[in-house]
């Protein structure tokens, strides 16, 4: 399921999407638990889905808060978002206060917001160091490397870290809020999905693809099964095949021939005019008749396939998993 996966955001005239990044193990998990509960899909609910999905998974980390206040009442603003599919969270910067001694301490930052540039945010806690907004810092540097992020930020000594901290919060990206809008085209048309119905949408959709897949391989398996139907007959009667091709005077009439003679389509007296010699080999003739013992077995998988709509789950379940 990408769009949930890896996100999308994105704006037209009178709409807009914005669908954050969610973990793939996690949405798998929950597509598999609709697909074990299929039967009794119209009782899966948005709790039910949250055992596994727990909310977006921002790739630069920091912290969501799930609850938030509206006229004094708290509100599940992850749980409201999806069973809605339209909310507001409020992301915020992963940081803590380590001391250095001579009382003095200073604020680590290891994660940010999700869509905060470092080097933006930087700048903007310069400028209000500058214009007096935020006091009691006297160094900032960046230690990112590969390990991972580290902004440093040192404080004086007649100021408290935390109090800095939640200024920080206030006046930086360093708190900042995302919109969740999970609006998507759905058969051409867009359409608000809440989180089961983005999930389902997609299992349809895997739905459909593994029918026209498995329909078409059938087709084909079919095809080739027919053609090798036709070649085993002429081996089983090889020097009657070769005596009526020689006596035919052109390709057509020894079609026709074998079409005559041995009861067969176009197509297998075909596949045996153009059969190369080396087939005749009795190591080539086992290969033709094991080729053919796996093209039955396929067609009976696949015609049991397309008749159980749970085989078809199950299937869908299998290549989630992998």
């Amino acid at each position: 399921p990408n769009l949930l996966v890896n996100g999308s955001s994105g704006m037209a005239v009178g709409m807009a999407t914005s669908i954050p990044p969610h973990n793939m193990g996690e949405v798998i998990d929950a597509l598999v638990y609709i697909l074990d509960k299929w039967r009794w899909i119209d009782n899966i609910n948005v709790t039910d889905l949250m055992q596994f999905i727990q909310g977006p998974d921002f790739p630069t980390g920091g912290l969501v808060f799930r609850s938030k206040k509206i006229k004094d009442k708290e509100i599940d603003a992850i749980g409201n978002a999806y069973a809605t599919g339209r909310g507001r969270v409020t992301v915020r910067a992963k940081a803590h206060v380590e001391q250095m001694g001579r009382n003095k301490s200073r604020i680590v930052i290891t994660e940010l917001p999700y869509q905060v540039n470092k080097t933006n945010l930087l700048c903007r806690i310069a400028d209000l160091h500058r214009d007096g907004k935020i006091e009691g810092l006297t160094d900032l540097r960046d230690e990112s490397d590969r390990n991972g992020m580290r902004i440093i930020l040192e404080t004086t000594r007649n100021v408290q870290p935390e109090e800095v901290l939640s200024e920080l919060f206030r006046l930086t990206p360093m708190q900042s809020t995302f919109s969740i809008s999970l609006l998507a085209l759905v058969n051409g048309e867009p359409k608000i999905l809440t989180l089961k119905q983005a999930l389902r949408v997609y299992l349809d959709h895997r739905l459909e693809v593994v029918r026209r897949r498995s329909e078409y391989d059938l087709t084909q398996a079919r095809s080739r099964a027919h053609i090798l139907e036709g070649l085993l007959i002429a081996l089983d009667h090889l020097d009657e095949v070769i005596d009526l091709i020689r006596r035919s005077r052109t390709v057509e009439t020894a079609r026709a021939n074998l079409v005559k003679r041995f009861k067969l389509t176009e197509v297998q007296a075909q596949a045996i005019l153009d059969m190369q010699l080396r087939r005749l080999a009795g190591l080539e003739r086992r290969k033709i008749q094991d080729e053919y013992k796996e093209k039955q077995k396929l067609i009976k998988f696949l015609d049991r396939l397309l008749s159980r709509p749970e085989l078809m789950r199950k299937m869908v379940k299998e290549e989630l998993l992998e």
